[in-house]
């Protein structure tokens, strides 16, 4: 059994930004970083199986937004690499949420000298700048939402509002050091954001392909190929009926029971599995008796 929980830990590594070796999240000793384990940001974003659910469906919805897929478009590697585009991502997730606080601020620099660089035009002819404060309200809005949908279903259903409200004003804070402005910041605020912005997305050729190369994105070893469809069916019905729709992926109403009751099994599995976690060595840094 012992060898088995060190293959699944091993496999799972390979998929994060632990993977790419450039973060020592058990120093600085007793630095809490940019939240502290009291924190909501800490709570949510610390089950694998949730967040790799959410991070699948945030992408699907980010890319609803025709700046927000051209960037990525012109300017990421995702379509050679999407298995090295889910690792840097999770870097930086890890990093902001659990690293010590001179960590997680270089990376907040980093990323925002790469946006200074990521500017063009859409096929529409209307330019884009990664760095233009609504587009990254519309990134940020669209990750954490989905986020906190996946911890929501698959971890606490009955997370209170009052809980909800206190994630999105904590984790508000590395939309608004990135740049973004305006940031909403309670589960109210969220869906009123995006509504509003519906009117501004769509599905086109592009973003078709991108749900394509989501689907076909290749896992690191033949184990977890059947992992990374599960977390892609999950991703896609996580998504809000209405973007759903917009992209096509209509699921049959029997499989959704069957894709959150595999998602479930497979997430227990894993929290026994798992125990080097971003969350946990975050919380072995302050308290090394753990």
């Amino acid at each position: 059994m012992e060898s088995l929980r060190r293959q699944i830990e091993k496999q799972v590594h390979s998929l994060t930004g632990a993977s790419l070796g450039v973060l020592d999240l058990d120093q600085p000793r007793g630095d809490a970083g940019l939240f502290g384990p009291e924190s909501m940001v800490w709570k949510v974003h610390a089950d694998f199986t949730a967040m790799m659910v959410g991070g699948i469906s945030a992408l699907l919805l980010q890319m609803l937004h025709p700046l927000a897929l051209a960037g990525v478009w012109d300017h990421s590697t995702f379509r050679q690499d999407m298995l090295g585009r889910l690792r840097r991502t999770s870097l930086f997730i890890a990093g902001t949420t659990y690293g010590g606080l001179h960590d997680a601020e270089q990376l907040i620099d980093k990323v925002r000298r790469i946006h200074l660089q990521v500017v063009g035009s859409a096929p529409d002819g209307r330019p884009y700048a990664a760095s233009d404060p609504e587009l990254l309200t519309w990134v940020h809005v669209s990750e954490v939402s989905q986020f906190l949908a996946g911890y929501l279903r698959y971890v606490d259903p009955q997370l209170a509002v009052a809980e909800q409200d206190r994630y999105y004003r904590e984790v508000a804070l590395i939309a608004e050091r990135l740049g973004a402005q305006e940031v909403p910041k309670s589960r109210q605020a969220i869906s009123d954001y995006l509504e509003h912005m519906r009117a501004q997305l769509l599905c086109d050729e592009r973003t078709r392909e991108v749900v394509r190369l989501l689907y076909a994105a290749p896992m690191p070893n033949i184990l977890a190929r059947p992992f990374g469809n599960l977390m892609m069916q999950a991703g896609v019905d996580l998504l809000p009926d209405w973007a759903s729709d917009l992209l096509g992926e209509h699921q049959a109403t029997w499989r959704r029971p069957l894709i959150r009751s595999s998602v479930h099994r497979t997430a227990t599995l894993l929290r026994w599995a798992i125990r080097n976690s971003a969350a946990q060595r975050a919380r072995r840094r302050l308290s090394p008796h753990l």
